[in-house]
C-alpha cells in the first residue's frame, strides 16, 4: 500500500513537471530554435567594410540590434541562398560575427536608406535564414556611420 502511494505521487509529481514545465526550462528550449537572437556585446565581432567597431560603438549596436522588432521572415528557397549571402547591392553591411561555444553565426546586416525596415541574413554553417527588422536607431546608426567614415 505504502509503495503504491509513493508510485503513485513521483508519477504524477513526472507528469506535473511534464505539462507544467518551469519557464526557465521553457525560455532555454526556446531559444535554441529562435530567429532574432538576444546578442552578447561579449560574444560578438561587429565589423563594416572589414573594419571593426570600437567597443563603445559595438555596444550601442548590440542594443539597438536587440531591441529591434522582428517583422517577418522571408523565404529562401534551396538553390538561392548565395542570393541572399552576396546580393548584387552597394550597400555595404554590417557584418556580426558570434561565437558562443562551439557555435559560430554570421548575421548580415543591411540598411539601405529607402525602406523603414533593416534586412537580416543569419548564416549558420550551411543553413541561411533571411528576416526583416525595424529599428530606427539602427537607421540612424548606420546613416551616422557612414556620414563619419566618408569625412
Amino acid at each position: 500500500m505504502i509503495w503504491t502511494t509513493i508510485l503513485v505521487i513521483v508519477v504524477g509529481a513526472i507528469l506535473k513537471f511534464l505539462t507544467c514545465p518551469p519557464s526557465a526550462l521553457v525560455g532555454w528550449f526556446l531559444s535554441k530554435f529562435e530567429l532574432h537572437p538576444k546578442l552578447d556585446s561579449k560574444d560578438i565581432t561587429v565589423t563594416i567594410n572589414g573594419n571593426p567597431l570600437q567597443a563603445e560603438e559595438k555596444d550601442r549596436f548590440t542594443n539597438y540590434f536587440n531591441e529591434a522588432q522582428f517583422l517577418n521572415r522571408n523565404p529562401i528557397f534551396q538553390g538561392n541562398e548565395e542570393l541572399y549571402l552576396n546580393p548584387d547591392t552597394e550597400v555595404i553591411p554590417f557584418i556580426i560575427n558570434v561565437k558562443r561555444r562551439n557555435k559560430e553565426i554570421n548575421f548580415f546586416v543591411y540598411n539601405d536608406n529607402k525602406d523603414d525596415h533593416i534586412f537580416i541574413v543569419k548564416q549558420q554553417k550551411k543553413k541561411v535564414a533571411s528576416y526583416n527588422l525595424r529599428s530606427l536607431y539602427i537607421q540612424q546608426f548606420a546613416t551616422s556611420y557612414r556620414i563619419n567614415e566618408t569625412a
